[in-house]
């Protein structure tokens, strides 16, 4: 017996966008989307994000609604998905932030006609997500959190980021030519682990702008973080990693560079240094730095996709 199709009609479906109107450089699609589904019969509810107003405060009735969409920067969808977790109502990642990396390792397009038919079509992956506590404070992130270079590669970029967009990101990683080195003191499920470098990220998403695998082996479904060791350099010193990663997915033979990275696998991480270091998740600054403990969330959000679970991996 054939199971029956479901009914893809948009008509009736309440959906619930929360928004921040201050993340991207450029036009975002946001009015025309919600226009879109509006124009098909969906009921949406919309609520901007005001500084001062937690996110949490923003989803308590986040169970009468059949789609939460998250429209800003990668913050903006992890502070939304970290909200929602484990509360199985589905999340769409919008992209209308500058870099919107979690958007691009879930292969979402851009256009919003496009996204319409992400949502009609209702296809979504239970995936995995990160919690950062820092002083007590516990936060949620999606793609990655960082102690180090790449902290503060986006702290400088700051200021860029109007002028230039995604651009900023590179520009601001070619002003790292000497980046701060020290001596980092780590946790990693209960085994002691110590290492001189520049930096540390804890990876649940594994590509970065364009799809480009950070490393090999990444993946948001396992249950576990990858943990990545800058051991030396600056932030260039990566895209030799980058092309190695590249090359391991189409499988074009061993590694051309090595010793820049050391990678681990963990569920839950604490991360010390000699000196103070500043602290990123996804994309986001953070005032407070090293010391800080990671720990994953196997399975605790819905995100919207079009792609394959295979299509998320490194």
């Amino acid at each position: 017996m054939t199971a029956p199709t479901p009914d893809s009609s948009l008509r009736g479906r309440r959906l619930l966008v929360v928004f921040n109107p201050k993340s991207g450089s450029g036009d975002s699609q946001l009015p025309l989307f919600l226009s879109l589904l509006r124009a098909e019969g969906a009921e949406v509810t919309e609520r901007e994000l005001r500084q001062g107003t937690p996110m949490a405060a923003h989803l308590e009735d986040l169970e009468s609604f059949s789609v939460l969409v998250a429209a800003g920067g990668d913050g903006t969808v992890s502070s939304a998905a970290y909200a929602a977790r484990n509360r199985n109502v589905p999340l769409l990642a919008f992209p209308a932030g500058t870099a919107n990396l979690i958007a691009q390792n879930l292969a979402l397009p851009q256009d919003a006609a496009a996204l319409v038919e992400v949502v009609r079509a209702g296809h979504s992956l239970r995936l995995d997500m990160g919690e950062v506590e820092v002083k007590g404070e516990k936060s949620g992130f999606c793609m990655l959190a960082g102690a180090g270079a790449d902290a503060s590669m986006i702290r400088d970029s700051e200021e860029l980021k109007e002028r230039f967009g995604a651009l900023a990101y590179v520009m601001s990683a070619m002003r790292q030519l000497n980046p701060k080195k020290t001596t980092f003191n780590l946790v990693i499920d209960g085994e002691p682990r110590e290492f001189e470098g520049i930096g540390v990220m804890v990876a649940n998403f594994g590509m970065a702008n364009y799809r480009l695998p950070i490393t090999s082996d990444i993946s948001p479904s396992d249950g576990r973080f990858t943990v990545i060791l800058m051991k030396a350099g600056n932030i260039m010193r990566l895209i030799p990693n980058l092309i190695d990663s590249v090359r391991a997915k189409l499988n074009l033979g061993d590694p051309m560079f090595s010793g820049n990275l050391e990678t681990l696998e963990a569920r839950e991480i604490q991360v010390d240094a000699a000196d103070p270091f500043p602290l990123q998740y996804d994309g986001e600054l953070h005032v407070e730095t090293t010391p800080f403990q990671a720990r994953i969330l196997p399975g605790a959000i819905r995100f919207l996709t079009a792609a394959q679970r295979g299509d998320l991996e490194t």
